[in-house]
């Protein structure tokens, strides 16, 4: 797993095999768990993913500068649909990314949460 942080765009690049990213899923779903990521000390890259439950509303995406990681936490109703993006992301065969943006009256992202984008474990854009 890899994790960029583009402070020019203010969003954060993941990168991660299909049983990364499934794992990720999984914990998303259950609420906790902590991921290590291929770290490098040039300032961008980050060093994990937390995933925490809390009691919301939505999911709040956000990054610890202190620990150099990314937290995902929230209620179980937008971790359940977030880890169904992910899970979706492990298994689509044919590549791509996605872009997980809050907008007013987003789904189940809170406001404040960084952008992420996820970017499939099978690499480029799709070929439907």
């Amino acid at each position: 797993m890899k994790l960029v942080s583009d402070p020019g765009y203010g969003e954060v690049d993941l990168s991660a095999s299909a049983e990364e990213l499934t794992g990720l899923a999984s914990a998303v779903a259950q609420g906790e768990g902590l991921f290590s990521s291929i770290f490098s000390p040039d300032g961008n890259t980050l060093a994990g993913v937390e995933v925490r439950g809390s009691s919301g509303p939505g999911v709040l995406i956000h990054r610890d500068a202190e620990r150099q990681i990314l937290v995902i936490s929230g209620d179980s109703a937008g971790r359940t649909v977030l880890a169904e993006n992910l899970r979706d992301m492990a298994t689509a065969e044919d590549g791509g990314h996605l872009h997980i943006d809050h907008f007013p009256g987003h789904r189940y992202l809170a406001e404040g949460s960084l952008p992420l984008v996820v970017n499939s474990p099978h690499g480029g854009m799709p070929t439907r």
